[in-house]
């Protein structure tokens, strides 16, 4: 049977801060993130099964990304654990704001690599993640394949 890549795209909101960038981003701002999540696999072929031709239910996957990702990163602010943005992330954690400390530089790049990771925990065996798109802005992205790795 024919493998078969199916997509799903995802918004959220959410702000970070680079620290010890030399540009703007060192301060903390906001960007309205897309992400596109492309997984592979062979359609379903069994015609006693309910998913009888798809490769993983679209209903399956959105509730795998939203857990791992989406419900948390959405209007959270996200800083890396080892910079001096813990004080200031303590004291908006401590207003009652939703505050991510990574272990990472909250760069698109990272996030992706992040995002792989809880992604691939949670898929199926017979499902495999072939890439991860994931837009700052309309122009600027950062992406995973998983043949480049």
């Amino acid at each position: 049977m024919e493998k078969i890549r199916i997509t799903k795209q995802f918004h959220f909101e959410a702000g970070h801060a680079l620290y010890g960038y030399d540009g703007k981003c060192r301060n903390v701002h906001g960007h309205s993130y897309k992400l596109s999540v492309t997984v592979i696999g062979t359609p379903i072929a069994d015609s006693s099964q309910v998913k009888l031709g798809m490769v993983i239910d679209f209903g399956d996957l959105k509730k795998i990304v939203n857990e791992e990702i989406v419900d948390i990163f959405d209007h959270a602010t996200i800083f890396n654990k080892n910079s001096p943005h813990v004080q200031l992330a303590n004291q908006l954690a401590d207003s009652g704001h939703s505050i991510i400390l990574a272990d990472y530089q909250p760069t698109s790049e990272n996030m992706v690599i992040d995002f792989v990771g809880k992604i691939q925990a949670r898929l199926p065996k017979n499902i495999k993640l072939h890439s991860i798109k994931l837009q700052e802005t309309d122009s600027s992205y950062a992406e995973w394949y998983a043949d480049d790795n």
